[in-house]
């Protein structure tokens, strides 16, 4: 039987949102192995419904994540055979923390509350956005313990705040508050305490209302150029072969809206899945 089955619990609406919590209270949301095999999956799920629009990661209980459970890691000590979880990268393969691997097909925000710091830290910047709440800690608050960011915190947080930055925080391992984070770039919106999954919500609807084919586009195309092209102009060729399909798919049908009159001076509320 398993242990703790409710260390992960999510809901989906039939607009198309899905919501993952993390759920470990007695470790501050720390995730085990078979809490990281269970977000994995989860995600993966999210991944393959093609009724699930947008994802929406947070953690119960006032905390987001407080990274690896380092009480398990103790535990590995003259063991054998490293878990599951601890294997090699290939090709989006379950990662320590679970999906840190994967590039995830389709938005995700995440909304951070408490701490969330160490593998935590890694596991928030999987989203496209991080909604924050003001009293949230960031932090590689592993590096008290000579635990490594294995979870791509040394890959994508360089990307998002630049390497200064990133490395400020990777070698001292000092905290960051959540008006420093935005100040850096690392958070995209800081919102009042316990507002962080409200936000969160309100950013997954605006997205919903927009042409879903041209938004994964644009929202792929920035994922290449920042970690897979291999030049300028391969990043534009990619930009465009992706981009030019749109046109004729959602491009045209939005733009005759424009000529018969909606959405003009920048009325949002006015767009619409088409």
């Amino acid at each position: 039987m398993d242990p703790e089955p409710n260390a992960i619990t999510s809901t989906t609406t039939t607009s198309g949102i899905t919501t993952i919590f993390l759920n470990r209270p007695h470790r501050r949301n720390a995730v085990n192995p078979e809490t990281a095999k269970k977000l994995y999956e989860r995600i993966l799920e999210y991944e393959n419904d093609a009724s699930q629009k947008v994802c929406i990661l947070a953690g119960l209980n006032g905390t987001f994540c407080a990274g690896a459970d380092l009480h398990e890691v103790a535990g590995m000590e003259g063991s054998t055979k490293a878990p599951e979880n601890l294997q090699p990268v290939s090709n989006g393969n379950l990662g320590p923390m679970g999906p840190s691997r994967l590039q995830v097909k389709k938005p995700v925000i995440s909304a951070v509350s408490g701490y969330a710091v160490a593998g935590g830290l890694e596991l928030s910047l999987i989203g496209d956005i991080r909604v924050a709440e003001d009293d949230t800690v960031f932090g590689v608050f592993c590096r008290r313990w000579g635990v490594p960011l294995i979870d791509g915190g040394t890959v994508r947080l360089q990307a998002i705040v630049g390497l200064g930055r990133a490395l400020d925080m990777i070698l001292t391992g000092r905290p960051v508050n959540a008006q420093e984070a935005l100040t850096m770039g690392l958070v995209n919106r800081v919102v009042p305490k316990g507002k962080a999954l409200e936000e969160a919500t309100a950013i997954a609807n605006q997205l919903l209302s927009f042409p879903q084919v041209c938004m994964n586009v644009d929202r792929q195309s920035c994922y290449y150029s920042a970690y897979n092209a291999t030049s300028f102009e391969d990043a534009m060729r990619e930009e465009f072969k992706r981009g030019v399909g749109v046109i004729t798919s959602e491009s045209i049908k939005g733009a005759t809206r424009f000529k018969e009159g909606h959405g003009r001076h920048g009325n949002y509320g006015d767009s619409t899945k088409l």
